[in-house]
């Protein structure tokens, strides 16, 4: 059983190095026969059928991707197959993005960094950059995440600055992208879709919390779940 993340692999991006260290922390503790392979954003669309039926779950990395329509591929065949799908950082973003774009269907959506000029910038800069930052986010019950943190606020590691505009929050919210996790004012940090067996996003890095004597909770039951599919 395999797993697809998907990114353009960098090894000195720290992030993107800490997501295969705790995928491995994860695969060895839980025991699964699992696999996984980076895929590069810009052959996802000619490949896309062959993705679809060697990878059993993905992971939508860090960074900046060539190919932002390959990556919105995957979230969205992800997003509407039942498909156990984690994104972290960048990946929380695109998620994000993906869902405005084709399930809210609004029209010339964009990234703050990426297309400053769209008339609808979905994700915009911080008020105040994550980067190497640790912060409180308090998690709201009931949601999937509350049960797998066990835990109503946990502390993460931020890679980040930019996130979810807030003009754009409840309309989001509201369409099912729910906004389960937040900092203390209540801005957005982690996302799940409504009725998704495995649909989670996070603005902050879990990745960089995992050690092989403690792996991660979200990317252990990340693995379960694409454990669980046929």
């Amino acid at each position: 059983m395999k797993i697809g993340v998907i990114g353009d692999f960098n090894p000195e991006y720290l992030s993107q190095q800490a997501t295969s260290d705790a995928l491995n922390h994860s695969i060895y503790t839980i025991g699964a026969q699992m696999e996984y392979d980076w895929i590069p954003t810009a052959s996802i669309p000619e490949q896309l059928d062959s993705i679809k039926e060697t990878y059993k779950g993905f992971w939508i990395a860090p960074g900046i991707p060539d190919s932002i329509d390959g990556v919105f591929q995957i979230i969205r065949y992800a997003r509407e197959n039942n498909v156990p799908l984690i994104g972290t950082c960048g990946g929380f973003q695109h998620m994000i993005l993906e869902f405005a774009k084709n399930k809210l269907m609004l029209e010339d959506t964009g990234h703050e960094e990426l297309n400053p000029d769209a008339s609808n910038l979905v994700i915009s800069k911080l008020a105040c950059s994550l980067v190497g930052q640790q912060g409180e986010v308090f998690i709201k019950h009931p949601s999937l995440v509350s049960g797998l943190y066990q835990e109503s606020t946990a502390v993460e590691q931020f890679r980040c600055s930019y996130g979810l505009n807030p003009n754009f929050e409840a309309l989001i919210h509201e369409a099912g992208l729910k906004m389960v996790g937040t900092d203390a004012e209540g801005r957005p940090r982690i996302v799940e879709l409504t009725g998704h067996p495995f649909f989670i996003g996070t603005l902050f890095v879990p990745q960089l919390s995992s050690a092989q004597e403690n792996p991660h909770c979200l990317v252990n039951a990340f693995i379960e779940q694409v454990s669980n599919q046929k």
